[in-house]
């Protein structure tokens, strides 16, 4: 791992965005998955490390990043290709 974990519910429609985003990039297996509604101590360490359930949020070496279109491009310029 690259000290990335990606809190998510796969029901979240910004969720989905990210994921298609890490399917596109091919770094899924970069990428810890903790899903808050599968497993609810995931919910309940989100909660402790952020202060809230938002998802998805992505830790970065242990520092939080929300929203999925700066979650994205974090992803597609650690990951994307360059020509």
């Amino acid at each position: 791992m690259d000290g990335l974990i990606l809190y998510k519910f796969d029901r979240c429609p910004y969720c989905v965005r990210v994921f298609k985003a890490i399917q596109r990039l091919d770094c899924a297996d970069k990428i810890e998955l903790r899903d808050t509604l599968e497993d609810p101590k995931w919910k309940s360490d989100l909660l402790a490390r952020t202060g809230k359930t938002q998802v998805p949020c992505l830790f970065i070496e242990g520092a939080a990043l929300f929203e999925s279109l700066d979650i994205i491009a974090f992803l597609e310029e650690k990951f994307g290709t360059t020509t």
